[in-house]
């Protein structure tokens, strides 16, 4: 196995891997000011290609983990009780302490049949106890990545969206004989926040 350096992934982006792809760092971004009609450079958690990953951002849609419904008592993978979670639209989202939310990537994947991927979470987030969660994406995955994001602290901490989230690697090898897509996966072609299934 390989892992891709920027300029292997940028190639592959081009050929449709990756979609919105950003092909540097971005730091820095211009927001409006309405208050005097201009616009003004605001640091972002960084996103974009790096040296040997792609650093993805979150969408402006969560999904809330709450036990308020009063009806949860074990969170199953096998029978998800979707109340359990309350829908949020916005730019900055709110996980409560000892919590977590589920969020998709703004980036939509297509793996090719040689490449796979890993997620680490991103330092700036590691730093306020963010942990992040992503699954594998397989060879022949492709859809919106689910993102798992959990509070580890006591204190409520916030996310922005349409910024890095968690950085992926990815690694080329020889072909496998069955991918993602031949053995029809459960979560191919996903498009929003994808909840467990069996």
């Amino acid at each position: 196995m390989t892992i891709l350096a920027d300029w292997q992934i940028i190639e592959l982006a081009k050929a449709g891997m990756i979609e919105p792809f950003v092909d540097g760092q971005v730091k820095e971004i211009e927001r409006p000011d309405w208050g005097n009609g201009g616009s003004y450079r605001d640091k972002v958690i960084s996103y974009g290609v790096s040296s040997f990953g792609y650093d993805l951002r979150c969408s402006d849609e969560f999904k809330i983990f709450t036990p308020s419904t009063g009806q949860l008592t074990v969170v199953d993978p096998k029978a998800f009780d979707p109340a359990a979670l309350v829908d949020y639209v916005g730019d900055v989202c709110v996980i409560p302490p000892h919590s977590y939310v589920l969020t998709r990537s703004l980036e939509y994947f297509r793996m090719p049949r040689n490449v796979t991927s890993i997620c680490l979470g991103k330092s700036t987030y590691a730093r306020a106890a963010v942990l992040v969660n992503v699954t594998p994406l397989e060879a022949e995955w492709q859809g919106h990545l689910t993102i798992e994001i959990s509070n580890l602290s006591p204190l409520p901490v916030k996310l922005y969206a349409n910024e890095g989230i968690c950085q992926l690697i990815f690694l080329q090898g020889e072909q496998p004989i069955t991918s993602y897509a031949d053995r029809k996966g459960k979560y191919q072609s996903q498009v929003g926040i994808t909840l467990a299934k069996v």
